[in-house]
């Protein structure tokens, strides 16, 4: 049988499993996600791509700005509807909110819970050099990303993926598992299991600060750092431009041969120097240009063996 839902969720990782969802055939009442934002150069109010998704299905579409007063709550309990899907969302759900559909909230995050309870698992997991990770579908307690685990699939990281090829691998994997879940608990069959209390690690939300680059870190850190901020907000060095410091992103790099002063360019093919080994940098973005190759960098950016970057 088919069940009656409220789709919660926001960013592109989301809208996939908004797709799953309506093609399975079911009832999805409600989809409440973010408001639209100003973007783009006119500044215009950009929707969701889960709010885009859910105007194309035809599905009414909430965005209240939190769920801590009790008119938001009650309209979310009127919907009446057998369970939330709730996806990359936003906005934290009351206990009085979590109680409302009948059978529970589920949520998919993107870790082996309980490893990366948080905000940004994705890019946590490849900035420390994790080989795998996978999707959960969970369900939501009042702790963050705390709630017992119905089902998961794991998935090797490769050792240049970026976070935007994960995100996207994981996001169709995720689509997946939360069908084969909501088909579980039409039939009565989805069981959880409580998570282990040992391996906790939080996964915070990515700071500004942390995207500029250390050269005085090991290439392999720096390494997975550049690959977990790419492509966004993508990590980034300066160098000494003809019109004074200019920052450049640095969106795909390569372990290389190597050695000297920490951020010291070491030949013509873009090879920095780290605390320890050698970075080649591979994929850059100049501020208001596009992404290109070293060579091409290298062709506007006149720098030479033995220049720093900082």
């Amino acid at each position: 049988m088919p069940l009656r839902l409220v789709f919660m969720g926001t960013p592109d990782f989301a809208a996939p499993v908004l797709s799953e969802l309506v093609g399975q055939g079911h009832d999805v009442a409600a989809v409440y996600t973010r408001a639209p934002k100003p973007a783009g150069r006119g500044m215009e109010l950009r929707k969701s791509p889960t709010h885009a998704l859910a105007d194309r299905f035809a599905i009414p579409v909430l965005t209240p700005k939190s769920f801590r007063d009790p008119e938001t709550i009650a309209a979310f309990a009127a919907h009446e509807a057998d369970a939330a899907i709730v996806v990359a969302y936003g906005l934290i759900l009351p206990k009085a909110a979590l109680d409302a559909p009948e059978l529970g909230c589920l949520n998919l995050h993107a870790s082996l819970l309980p490893r990366w309870r948080g905000a940004a698992p994705i890019q946590r997991a490849i900035m420390a050099g994790d080989a795998e990770t996978g999707v959960m579908v969970m369900r939501m307690e009042e702790g963050l990303d705390t709630g017992p685990v119905a089902m998961a699939e794991r998935v090797a990281i490769g050792p240049d993926e970026t976070a935007g090829e994960l995100h996207d691998r994981l996001s169709t994997l995720g689509a997946d598992l939360m069908g084969r879940a909501a088909a579980a608990l039409a039939r009565g069959g989805l069981t959880f299991r409580p998570q282990g209390e040992d391996g906790v690690v939080y996964a915070a939300k990515i700071e500004k600060a942390e995207s500029r680059i250390d050269w005085g870190r090991p290439a392999r850190s720096l390494h997975d750092h550049i690959r977990g901020l790419s492509p966004f907000p993508g990590a980034w060095f300066e160098f000494e431009g003809p019109r004074g410091p200019e920052r450049v992103k640095v969106l795909r790099s390569a372990i290389a041969d190597g050695a000297g002063a920490a951020g010291e360019l070491l030949d013509d093919r873009l090879t920095v120097a780290c605390g320890e080994g050698a970075l080649r940098l591979v994929t850059l973005q100049r501020a208001g240009k596009g992404p290109v190759d070293a060579a091409a960098f290298l062709n506007g950016a006149r720098l030479a063996r033995g220049d720093r970057l900082s």
